[in-house]
């Protein structure tokens, strides 16, 4: 039997991930007012250390107050939020089988809000919100104006990512993700919906690319060589007059030339006009072109719910990894049940070893142990699936 794709080493920089397996950035809303991580993050970042996973991303992490979504969002705008954070990190490594990355992210226009199941609601400045910023001033659907950026302030958003990227080495992460997609504020000078800047950084593609690329090579230079770095893009906006999947290829291309290291390609958030044929791996042909046409490699996410469907985006050449993120909330053990479906080994941690269909009934750890698959993997035993 063909050893599974899904369940092969891939290599990123000095990092090599056990598996193809990636567990997507997630809003929690769950830290405190000031940023900082929680209990819930301890158990929510542990208990995906533990899934299988090779790569484990944390959520949308901002890199400023005003880069935040919610008030209850995760931040890295100082050292203070080091130690919180190392808390539920220090857990992951010590029990857990995945390498672990932050997401760098700014909300831009769609920040100052309430959590979801409060329904997001726009704040300002009586209700605990903050003044919004953006390529220019021009409002998402339904949210108050933003602040357009000077050439100055967004020197201090470049400064705010690198710095951030310095407190991420601190903590020792394997990876770094910036978050450029979802009409958030690095995705809003790409796309024309949101950016009627006419200096240096508005216009042409050229011109609209000139930001987002700077915050890559600020972090780049901030972040070590031997690391890995990539971007989540939104490859198309899905609306008339948006971003489009021809210039993700050459957003890519720029990328690449200053040292990204991966493309997870997702896809709308610009505006609620978007027009998307949601099905299974319906965002799958993004990552692949851009795969093709820029040789760099991708991450397919989007409705990624079934062993074989993974299996076979990673067969057919249309990415190197897949990334499953709601998915794994509700099957958190999405990785051990793909294992025993294929046939492949994936990282149990030792006291859940019994659980194991394999090793049901009599005698099961000294069988295990004797007779089980050598081997670590990223930072643990390795279980079979076959």
């Amino acid at each position: 039997m063909t050893e599974p794709l899904l369940f092969s080493p891939f290599r990123l920089r000095g990092v090599e991930l056990p598996n193809r397996i990636v567990v997507s950035p997630m809003g929690q809303y769950s830290a405190t007012p000031e940023g900082f991580a929680t209990d819930w993050h301890l158990m929510h970042l542990g208990h995906l250390a533990v899934s299988g996973a090779g790569l484990v991303i944390t959520e949308a992490t901002a890199v400023e107050p005003a880069g935040r979504v919610s008030s209850a969002c995760l931040g890295i705008w100082s050292d203070d939020h080091i130690a919180p954070l190392r808390a539920a990190l220090t857990f992951c490594r010590r029990h857990g089988g995945a390498f672990l990355g932050m997401q760098l992210a700014h909300a831009g226009r769609k920040g100052s809000v309430s959590v979801p199941w409060e329904k997001q609601i726009a704040l300002d400045g009586t209700n605990g919100g903050w003044e919004l910023k953006s390529a220019s001033p021009v409002a998402y659907p339904g949210r108050p104006a933003p602040h357009a950026l000077s050439v100055g302030e967004l020197g201090e958003v470049r400064r705010a990512f690198a710095a951030a990227a310095r407190r991420a080495l601190a903590l020792d992460f394997d990876l770094l993700e910036i978050h450029n997609a979802h009409g958030y504020l690095l995705h809003s000078f790409l796309t024309p919906l949101a950016n009627a800047r006419t200096d240096a950084y508005g216009g042409a593609l050229e011109a609209r690319m000139r930001f987002p690329l700077e915050v890559f090579e600020a972090v780049r230079e901030a972040w070590p060589a031997d690391r890995p770095l990539g971007v989540r893009i939104t490859s198309t906006d899905w609306a008339e007059g948006g971003w489009t999947l021809e210039e993700s290829v050459v957003f890519a291309q720029r990328l690449k030339a200053r040292g990204c290291d991966y493309v997870c390609a997702s896809s709308g958030g610009s505006t609620p006009e978007q027009k998307i044929a949601v099905a299974p791996g319906y965002q799958v042909p993004l990552a692949a072109r851009i795969r093709a046409e820029v040789d760099i490699p991708t991450i397919a996410v989007g409705l990624i719910t079934e062993p074989a469907q993974a299996e076979g985006i990673l067969r057919e050449g249309k990415a190197d990894l897949v990334a499953l993120g709601r998915g794994m909330l509700y099957n958190p053990r999405w990785a051990w049940h793909a294992a025993e479906a294929l046939g492949a080994n994936a990282y149990f941690p030792p006291p859940y070893e019994r659980c194991h269909p394999s090793l049901r009934g009599g005698d099961f750890l000294k069988p295990f142990r004797e007779t089980g698959p050598q081997g670590a993997g990223a930072r643990g035993d390795l279980m079979s699936g076959a």
